[in-house]
């Protein structure tokens, strides 16, 4: 295989021949699956006999690059430049020059001729040789841009001069710069921010989805004030940190799948999740004030289980004729809010992009790549749209940012964080693919090999990044997205961050089960995280569960990336009785959103949910019954052995309680606590792959925050899990957050 000529070029495109599964089998996606995959990338083969040719197309196209379009220079040391050289420059004189993000400049020069030596190839009868050229100065954390030029040749690169570490890390740097995007506030709270050297913290939050909160006063989802009634309630529990899942925009008019990790943008927020009630003007718009009133009657549907379910279509269409009514007042006259909403589009230009998108969408009713020419293609004009509908979702979108802001604003003064969730994809009806369709590889969609429970793979529908495109976009859109999350979160959750470094490609028509990885530059992605993080002030976490080849591990490691630690993923039988102890760069929970609740799992319902839909056979789940059993006596013996756990029979609760509190006295970075598990829930909020046969991201909280707030048990719970913290920090030495 090592002269196999389409092996050769799938290295040079970096997609993956073989791969070890769930299972440490070495897999092999069959030729075809190769082939196209190397052809989505740009690959010039029809089958594979053309590989040999195509290798050396793709090596002269390399070769004539010759400098790389992104460099990365860690804590701002660039010790060397890769430059690929025709000969007949050697001899020449080289100058450059770094244009600072800050408007200063270094500039450096010399004989290329002086450069030590690398690799050497010929290209169409052009020998090129590989040198390598230093930079004599250190950079200043930033995007800096590179001039070069060697005799009469030219090129530009993206120099990411990023801190190795990020916030919060000891030996992480200062604040990564200054940046349009970092809020004075922010910077000037740093001194007594709960994430500051955080190696010494003992930090724990709660999560719950924000479509599942809800008030005795509230109706249907909940919004951002419920949200905040949620940080309140935690921070007076000594909480320092809520999480949710993702709030991004929604393609409402083409879907019924709310599912958070289907966003029809990262770069703009969901409408659904306003409150109307306070929107300035709302009292003196009789039209809005009337249509919510009708919002209790729509807002909900009878769900299992004792719990109901949200109506997003009925929710949404009564809170948009009130929002509708708001903007259509916003709109009749000049004022000074309507100045304020100008100003920040002149800031922000691509909120009036978005809104003619999603008017224009609604106005075809059918996908964007059902449009005619040129709306499909991206060329939208006032005649394309009805105005209403624009000003609807300009208006809108303003509004949930003046409310993000103010939520923002009162987590800091409570001294909160908020941890927010990036999917690893966006819906390629969407915008975002809409508006740089050559970012994304729309003949393929992203998912996962199989696996013990998806025995015939994952296919999760989105279009995947094309890598080559990011590096030749310097990776702007990875870069708006991040900075629109930051702008907002503390804690910043990556969702498989193994598509930093490799993702695994579907090309359409072959099954999930015969894809093949295809490589993403981590290290150019883990400087940019590294540097808005420093920026924001914020932590990142990678969702590192399940398979993930060492490397990715050791990268954020590497770079202080936070990891992720679930009691349910660690608790083995077949590992014996002691639970391996989170480390301290983790963030440590019992379960995720993706897996059954702790009373499910305990009493084995989600064996029963895998019968149901055929993925397990009764005489598989017998065993796995049997599994269970075994794990739960191990599970309670290693408790007791803690001293965590008095009771030779623990009902479930003493078990969870136990549980969470060998979590809190633990080193891990946060404790985050599922506030569902604490009244035992049984019904998930997704069982994955379940899209059509569960109401999947549907169901309310059984309990309002009014009733569950005030539950003995809960308050026990959390009190444990604070004190346990609190002694943790004042073991190394920490300070109070």
């Amino acid at each position: 295989m090592a002269h196999d000529p389409l092996q050769a070029l799938a290295r040079l495109y970096g997609v993956y021949t073989t791969y070890k599964d769930v299972w440490k089998n070495l897999r092999r996606p069959s030729e075809e699956s190769i082939v196209r995959t190397l052809q989505l990338l740009g690959a010039p083969l029809a089958r594979p006999a053309d590989a040999a040719a195509a290798v050396r197309s793709r090596r002269q196209e390399l070769w004539r690059e010759w400098l790389e379009p992104v460099v990365v220079a860690w804590d701002g040391q660039l010790p060397g430049l890769n430059v690929r050289l025709p000969d007949a420059l050697q001899n020449e004189r080289y100058r450059g020059r770094i244009e600072l993000e800050d408007g200063g400049t270094v500039e450096f020069e010399g004989r290329a001729a002086d450069l030590r030596v690398g690799s050497r190839s010929n290209v169409e009868g052009m020998g090129y040789t590989g040198r390598r050229m230093a930079v004599p100065s250190a950079l200043p954390h930033g995007y800096h841009r590179l001039h070069l030029a060697v005799g009469n040749r030219h090129a530009e690169s993206l120099i990411i001069a990023a801190p190795t570490r990020a916030y919060g890390e000891a030996g992480g740097g200062t604040s990564g710069g200054p940046s349009p995007q970092r809020p004075a506030a922010r910077a000037a709270e740093e001194s007594r921010d709960p994430l500051a050297a955080s190696e010494q913290q003992r930090l724990w939050g709660v999560f719950l989805p924000l479509y599942a909160l809800h008030r005795q006063s509230s109706a249907g989802a909940g919004d951002l004030s419920d949200l905040e009634a949620l940080m309140e309630w935690t921070a007076a529990r000594g909480g320092s940190l809520v999480a949710t899942l993702p709030l991004l925009a929604t393609l409402w008019e083409l879907t019924d799948d709310p599912s958070p990790y289907n966003p029809a943008t990262r770069l703009f927020w969901n409408e659904f999740y306003l409150d109307p009630r306070r929107i300035p003007g709302i009292d003196a718009c009789p039209a809005a004030q009337q249509h919510l009133q009708a919002l209790p009657a729509a807002a909900v549907q009878p769900g299992g289980a004792g719990s109901d379910l949200v109506d997003y279509a009925g929710q949404l269409a009564v809170k948009r004729r009130a929002l509708e009514a708001l903007a259509a007042e916003f709109f009749a006259r000049p004022s000074s809010a309507r100045e304020a909403l100008a100003q920040y589009c002149r800031q922000n230009p691509e909120l009036e992009r978005f809104a003619r998108f999603r008017a224009a969408g609604e106005r075809q009713g059918r996908p964007w790549p059902q449009w005619p020419e040129p709306l499909r293609g991206g060329t939208v004009t006032a005649a394309d749209y009805d105005e209403d509908a624009f000003h609807y979702h300009l208006f809108t979108q303003w509004q949930v940012e003046q409310q993000l802001e103010a939520l923002t604003g009162h987590a800091r003064q409570l001294n909160l964080l908020w941890y927010l969730d990036v999917p690893l994809g966006v819906n390629g009806d969407g915008y975002d693919v809409w508006r740089e369709p050559e970012l994304f590889v729309r003949e393929a969609s992203g998912g996962a090999p199989p696996d013990s429970f998806f025995t015939k793979g994952q296919n999760w529908g989105f279009p995947p990044f094309h890598p080559h495109a990011l590096r030749r976009q310097e990776y702007g859109y990875f870069i708006r997205s991040l900075r629109n999350h930051l702008r907002h979160a503390r804690v910043l959750r990556l969702d498989h961050v193994m598509g930093l470094y490799r993702l695994y490609w579907i090309p359409h028509g072959f099954p999930a089960s015969d894809g093949a990885y295809v490589r993403y530059r981590m290290d150019e992605l883990c400087a940019i995280l590294t540097l808005e993080s420093h920026r924001f002030g914020a932590r990142i976490v990678g969702e590192n569960l399940g398979t993930v080849p060492p490397a990715v591990d050791e990268a954020m490691l590497r770079h202080g990336l936070d990891d992720m630690y679930v009691l349910q993923y660690e608790t083995n039988p077949e590992k014996g009785p002691t639970l391996r102890p989170p480390p301290p760069t983790a963030v440590a929970s019992v379960n995720t959103h993706d897996m059954p609740q702790f009373a499910a799992y305990w009493q084995g319902l989600d064996i029963d949910d895998r019968v149901k839909l055929g993925l397990f056979s009764q005489d598989e789940a017998e065993v796995e019954r049997a599994r269970r059993a075994e794990l739960r006596a191990q599970l309670v013996a290693f408790l007791q052995a803690e001293r965590l756990l008095d009771s030779a029979t623990p009902d479930l609760l003493a078990v969870l309680e136990a549980c969470q509190a060998y979590l809190a006295k633990s080193p891990a970075r946060i404790v985050q606590v599922n506030l569902e598990d604490l009244w035992a829930e049984t019904e998930p909020q997704n069982r994955p792959g379940t899209y059509r046969e569960h109401p999947n991201w549907q169901r309310r909280a059984r309990y309002p925050l009014e009733t569950f707030r005030d539950m003995p048990a809960i308050e026990r719970i959390l009190a444990t899990v604070h004190r346990l913290r609190q002694e943790a920090r004042a073991e190394d030495g920490g300070s109070e957050a």
